[in-house]
């Protein structure tokens, strides 16, 4: 097995500097490339053990190379926590992927993101549907649009008829009201939709954070998703049938790429 390559890279995106990791087989061509996105509280994960560290090593195992990145105010990038939303993260995915596409001029490029990271993976997708290949999104939170149309987010309450400038979190974190009032608006699934490649969407059956039914919201509304669900899989993919789960995907982001 080629030996792995581990690099850090920026990005600017509107006077931000966003912060990310690429690792390759050494002496890669970087034909493939995945770009993973991160969810709301987390971070690109390049510890042994995390859930984008296990991706990336089963990706270039395959020969592929892997794209991580830190949206705005989370991790090592720039900005404020509170102000980071779908929509700036989704400029942020934007950055990242024309980076991508300069550095190494990929014959195909692929998305996938967790949580939150899968609804901005899931839209950029659908935005770009003429320049993705192929889509994974893993416990994508798409009932986050629900949460804040009925005045809740990651289970804390807010008068959805007064939306506060801020909220704030069970876990002390602040987050801009303007964020909620984004979520109450967004065209989740009909975006994604737009994006007429393979995707796969995975979702545990005992996931406390997102609503039962997202992943199959997502397989009838696109049209060329697979809906694969895991009964201990847990939000944060912690339970039993982790491995599992994550060989399926990244299972199909080889195999798909392979047939191209």
């Amino acid at each position: 097995m080629a030996q792995v390559v581990s690099e850090d890279f920026t990005v600017a995106r509107d006077g931000l500097t966003l912060q990310g990791h690429v690792e390759y087989p050494q002496g890669s061509t970087h034909d493939r490339v995945v770009i993973c996105m991160h969810g709301f509280l987390r971070d690109m994960g390049v510890k042994p053990g995390e859930l984008y560290q296990d991706i990336s090593d089963a990706l270039t195992a395959h020969g592929m190379t892997c794209v991580r990145f830190d949206f705005n105010g989370r991790g090592r990038s720039e900005g404020a926590f509170e102000d980071s939303d779908v929509f700036n993260q989704i400029e942020d995915a934007i950055a990242v992927l024309n980076h991508v596409r300069d550095a190494y001029d990929p014959l195909e490029i692929s998305l996938l993101g967790h949580s939150q990271g899968g609804v901005v993976a899931g839209m950029t997708a659908g935005m770009f549907s003429d320049v993705i290949h192929t889509l994974v999104m893993l416990a994508p939170a798409a009932s986050l649009k629900d949460d804040a149309l009925r005045g809740e987010l990651l289970g804390t309450p807010f008068d959805v008829n007064r939306v506060p400038r801020r909220i704030t979190l069970a876990g002390g974190q602040t987050i801009a009201g303007k964020s909620v009032r984004i979520a109450q608006m967004l065209p989740i699934y009909e975006t994604t939709a737009m994006f007429h490649g393979p995707a796969l969407v995975i979702q545990g059956k005992d996931d406390a954070v997102i609503g039962p039914h997202v992943a199959a919201n997502y397989g009838a509304a696109m049209p060329n998703c697979e809906a694969s669900l895991y009964t201990d899989l847990g939000h944060a993919f912690t339970g039993e049938d982790r491995v599992t789960a994550l060989t399926e995907a990244t299972q199909f982001l080889v195999n798909e790429e392979e047939a191209v």
